[in-house]
């Protein structure tokens, strides 16, 4: 009897926890309702993409995009630089400061700077232990 009442127990123990594991559907709601608006965005749009200068000169490509812990980006990582990914220097700049701009159908991004303003900014390396940026040479 002591067995069964022991067996009984341990299923209701397991079958609660692993209930309580199901994720939740995400088929409707507050995130289908924020993808189907305007305001939403892909990070998509800004990670890997080239960086203009206001004269549409390239000064760089995103290499990262910075979350706060709610979630909201704060900066972005460009890497300016190097050729072919050597000598590249990665810098953060507020994610405020970008622009999205449009030239013949195609966006693209802006940032009210120059390619030499971006290679004497300070720079940053990704410390894969951490999974953060670090200020370079540190």
């Amino acid at each position: 009897m002591r067995t069964i009442i022991s067996a009984a127990a341990f299923a209701m123990l397991t079958g609660t926890a692993a209930f309580a594991q199901q994720p939740a559907p995400m088929t409707s709601g507050p995130a289908e309702a924020f993808i189907r608006t305007p305001a939403g965005t892909t990070v998509t749009n800004f990670y890997k993409q080239n960086v203009y200068d206001p004269a549409d000169a390239k000064i760089g490509d995103v290499d990262d995009v910075l979350l706060d812990k709610e979630g909201q980006v704060t900066a972005v990582v460009i890497g300016v630089g190097g050729f072919l990914g050597m000598g590249e220097k990665d810098v953060a700049v507020p994610f405020s400061s970008l622009r999205a701009s449009e030239k013949n159908g195609k966006w693209y991004l802006v940032l009210n700077t120059t390619k030499d303003a971006l290679k004497q900014a300070p720079g940053f390396t990704y410390d894969k232990a951490k999974t953060s940026w670090i200020p370079a040479g540190k």
